[in-house]
């Protein structure tokens, strides 16, 4: 009964009509809430995660936290979307996309903390957006929605410093980590839209938990000799890689792609407040500025139009 009653954007966001009970209540979740507040949560937890992992990297290494943070995920995931179920019913089209977009996670993971140990935050998300603007542009088909991407893009100018490191290895870190965050929302549109959904996304997880193991189980060793640590590494990776990418998949499967792409403008917004809060860093008068450009070109934006 329960399946029969899912919307089929409902059904999309959580995967097959046969999924797990978990998934099936996860997809009913999706219409729950208007897109745009699902993406709000995720762009919420998107920096909140990586703001307590930076503080962990002393502890763990950069390694052992991104694989800290996968392993937690695909845990997590794994007894509500059964991934050795999922990808053994896919097709070879479904298991290629998966296999992909298991692969950008776990690279992306990687370089963008590798980046985040070299650089400042602020540097390293104002690259992370420079990616999103092209995707964004793919989809601009009316003249108000070209307006909110350059009042959008303004905004987030202004927000961020952006500046030149004279740290070239952090550089390709953070450019690395731009460029696979433009192949995250690609294939993870793809995904949301093709059926697989949340139950593609664990079975991914789990495919870039295999990669990322013999790169970072070194470094993650420490966590497991104190509870405490490994207590705060779980939180970052519930934070980072559990409810941010639910939430995408559920704005992805009802949002067309470069409307979700102009909408990560909101994401040095999001890392402005995180500052204040966790770092206390007051935002200047041009940061303020930055912010209200940004609400201002997200609220101009119409998805019907691209």
């Amino acid at each position: 009964m329960t399946s029969q009653t899912q919307t089929p954007a409902a059904n999309r966001a959580a995967g097959r009509t046969d999924a797990p009970r978990p998934i099936l209540a996860l997809g009913g979740l999706a219409n729950a809430l208007p897109p745009h507040v699902w993406f709000c949560v995720s762009a919420v937890f998107h920096y909140l995660g990586p703001a307590f992992a930076v503080l962990l990297f002393a502890q763990v290494g950069v390694l052992g936290m991104a694989w800290l943070r996968i392993a937690t995920a695909a845990l997590i995931f794994a007894p509500l979307t059964r991934p050795w179920r999922v990808f053994a019913r896919a097709d070879r089209a479904q298991r290629l996309l998966l296999l992909a977009f298991g692969a950008c996670l776990a690279v992306m993971n990687c370089s963008f903390y590798l980046a985040l140990d070299r650089l400042p935050i602020s540097l390293v998300a104002a690259i992370e957006f420079v990616g999103t603007i092209g995707v964004a542009l793919v989809g601009l088909r009316s003249p108000r929605n070209f307006a909110a991407l350059a009042v959008a893009v303004i905004g987030t100018l202004l927000l961020i410093d952006v500046k030149w490191s004279s740290d070239p290895a952090g550089l390709f870190w953070a450019f690395l980590n731009g460029a696979l965050f433009v192949g995250y929302i690609v294939i993870g549109h793809r995904i949301a839209q093709t059926g697989i959904g949340i139950a593609g996304l664990g079975t991914a997880m789990a495919v870039a938990f295999l990669i990322v193991l013999p790169i970072g189980f070194g470094e993650a060793l420490p966590a497991f000799s104190s509870p405490q640590l490994l207590i705060a590494a779980i939180g970052v990776g519930v934070c980072s890689s559990v409810i941010p990418y639910i939430c995408d998949q559920f704005a992805m499967v009802r949002l067309p792609r470069a409307s979700f792409a102009l909408m990560l403008s909101l994401l040095p917004l999001t890392a402005t407040l995180i500052g204040v809060i966790v770092l206390r860093q007051v935002p200047s008068v041009s940061d303020c500025t930055g912010i209200a450009l940004v609400i201002a070109g997200v609220a101009m934006h119409r998805p019907g139009a691209v």
